[in-house]
């Protein structure tokens, strides 16, 4: 039986909680509120319950002013709907719905932020009596989207009083929209000063300003700040942020810093040194940098030292003085400058020693490091350490020695000295690759001699009769002496390089082969035949020389010539020889053969005084053609 009571109850409770008009004959349901976007459509939903049916229903639809009065929009009953005029809704409402079902729908079109009232829903009954219900209307608008700016360009941590940090700004939403400020993510709500300015626009929405004013410390120079807007819409509510900016704290510096921007590592002498101070403020500030209580020039807080030696090496002080309360904050650094003095070589830099004996020689420099040390001759090491010692020295001993001082640790840091070492000895000729030397006659030849010892040698040059030739002029470097002679080649010929200074002498010889080039001509005969007797003329042979010289062309000529005069002279007297008849047994036209010889042709015809050809008459007297006349003499009879 209680559990019966209490679903009763129950019941009861869930009718008063939907109904307005619970001790109401006629049961009217309406929703609480309906929310709408400003500019669209709302629908209001009126149910109710009656037995009367529709005829006996009469529906009216009332707002609640601002002032708590009642004003009617609507009436309907079974004969007529009327929308009532003069009222804000009377062109923009309309009813769905007769009643018969129970319900009907108040429609309102574009709906306006003014249009946010109660609404009431009438419902009257002829039996059983009356009844009513109440929704309200919510309309929205959605703000646009807000702004940030910052209230000034720079924000001292020295102000005593709040700043102003910036200004958020959203316009035209409604309800009115709410600001918050954030700080890196975190909201400010309870130490700082946050004024807010509402404006209600002419269309009825709203704008809100809000300004943040708080006191600004060092750590607010990296932080971002924002603001979140939130506003209602239909159904609930959303959020929006604006961009995040960065404000410029100014403040004084609380410590400086110094150091050595370059040369990275160990200093050495010769080197430019940057040091540079800083403080961690950013407001501006006196620096300056003391040595030895000597206040240097710095350049945008930096301290150039070109060149530094040893004498720049100490204490450093970087101050920094606060213009505004004159306070003075510092910090030291140390600065070395290591060096490496000039390299000392004992004996000095030239030492003489005779052959046979010890040479003995140190180098030293002082350094503030660790230093290396190698001897070098003629750019190759021969030694490593301070000490340079050669037992039984030799004139290949003789030369400039390099003493190199490095410092491991210090890349470019070195020194050196150098050691001239004499040896004193007879001088030692350098036998050359060749001395046996062939070249053609009238050519010249180059003849070199180098020779070492000291005191430096000097060089003459003899033929194998004694002959002292011109040489040029001797060339000397450290440990030797070089002399050169041209020699022109016209015989074979014996040249001697001696070489002589206080201790004794040395000499070589040099062997010259003159040689020529050979031409040899093959030896000609010529054989001349006449037509009567077979009685053969040989020319002379010309044999030239077997051998020519090179290059003489003088006597190659003389011989050509003398032979062209022996032909020519052969041949007048063959001429005359003809001319006597002594060649030829008898009178007549009578031709020699050609003969050639190897340098010219001589030909030689004879004739007749009498006749232009020569007859020759046979036995009967007949003539004889010339091809029968034979190798022998014919006798003519008379």
């Amino acid at each position: 039986m209680a559990v019966q009571d209490a679903g009763f109850l129950l019941v009861g409770l869930l009718v008063l909680f939907h109904t307005w008009g619970a001790w109401a004959t006629v049961e009217v349901n309406m929703e609480d509120r309906v929310e709408v976007f400003r500019g669209e459509t709302a629908q209001i939903a009126c149910m109710f319950k009656s037995d009367d049916g529709i005829g006996g229903t009469t529906i009216k639809w009332f707002y609640t002013t601002r002032s708590g009065e009642r004003q009617n929009i609507y009436f309907q009953d079974s004969t007529m709907k009327t929308v009532h005029r003069g009222t804000p809704f009377t062109d923009r409402i309309s009813v769905n719905g007769t009643g018969a079902s129970g319900g009907v729908v108040l429609t309102i079109h574009n709906v306006r932020l003014e249009d946010e009232l109660e609404f009431i829903c009438f419902i009257n009954s002829l039996t059983v009596g009356d009844g009513e219900g109440r929704t309200k209307l919510k309309v929205f608008e959605t703000p646009a989207l807000p702004t940030i700016e910052v209230a000034q360009k720079g924000f001292s941590v020295s102000e005593d009083s709040l700043s102003k940090i910036g200004v958020c700004e959203v316009k035209n939403g409604f309800p009115k929209p709410n600001i918050t400020w954030y700080r890196n993510n975190t909201p400010l709500r309870s130490i700082q000063d946050v004024v807010l300015t509402t404006t209600v626009e002419s269309s009825g929405l709203y704008s809100v300003r809000s300004e943040l004013n708080m006191k600004v410390m060092k750590e607010d120079k990296d932080a971002l700040f924002y603001c979140e807007v939130n506003y209602f819409v239909p159904g609930g509510t959303r959020m929006t942020e604006t961009n995040r900016i960065n404000i410029t704290v100014y403040y004084p510096s609380t410590a400086v810093s110094v150091w050595v921007e370059s040369p990275k590592g160990k200093i050495k002498e010769g080197d430019s040194v940057e040091l540079h101070c800083h403080g961690n403020g950013n407001i501006e500030s006196s620096i300056s940098i003391t040595h030895a209580g000597v206040e240097q020039n710095l350049d945008s807080n930096m301290l150039v030292l070109n060149n530094v030696t040893r004498l720049n090496s100490g204490v450093y002080q970087c101050n920094s003085l606060d213009l505004d309360t004159f306070e003075t904050i510092s910090r030291n650094i140390t600065v070395f400058v290591n060096y490496l003095d000039p390299a000392v070589v004992i004996p000095g830099d030239t030492v003489v020693v005779a052959q046979g004996e010890e040479l003995k020689a140190t180098c030293n420099a002082l350094s503030s490091l660790q230093t290396h040390t190698a001897w070098f001759k003629n750019g190759e090491e021969v030694l490593k350490g301070h000490t340079l010692i050669v037992k039984d020295v030799t004139l290949h001993t003789a030369g400039t020695y390099v003493c190199m001082v490095t410092v491991p640790e210090i890349k470019g840091m070195e020194t050196s000295g150098t050691l001239r070492v004499n040896v004193m000895g007879k001088p030692e000729i350098v036998k050359p690759d060749n001395t046996e030397i062939e070249e053609s006659f009238e050519k010249s030849v180059e003849l070199s001699c180098l020779a070492r010892g000291f005191p430096a040698p000097s060089i003459t040059w003899t033929t194998s009769d004694g002959k002292v030739l011109k040489a040029e002029p001797q060339k000397q470097t450290e440990d030797s002496v070089q002399s050169v002679v041209r020699v022109k080649v016209t015989s074979d010929l014996t040249v001697v390089c001696n070489a002589s200074n206080k201790l004794g002498t040395d000499a070589v010889t040099f062997s010259i082969k003159a040689t020529t080039k050979t031409t040899t001509q093959a030896t000609t005969t010529t054989t001349t035949s006449t037509s009567i007797s077979s009685a053969t003329v040989k020319t002379e042979t010309v044999v030239p020389p077997e051998k020519i010289k090179k290059e003489g062309s003088g006597v190659i000529i003389a011989v050509i010539i003398i032979c062209i005069l022996l032909l020519a002279i052969l041949g007048s007297v063959l001429y005359f020889l003809y001319k006597k008849g002594k060649i030829c047994g008898r009178s007549g036209k009578q031709d020699l053969t050609k003969e050639k010889s190897n340098k010219d042709n001589i030909v030689v015809e004879m004739k007749s005084d009498n006749t232009e050809e020569a007859i020759l008459l046979g036995v009967n007297g007949e003539k004889q053609p010339p091809s029968d006349q034979g190798g022998e003499d014919l006798v003519v009879q008379k």
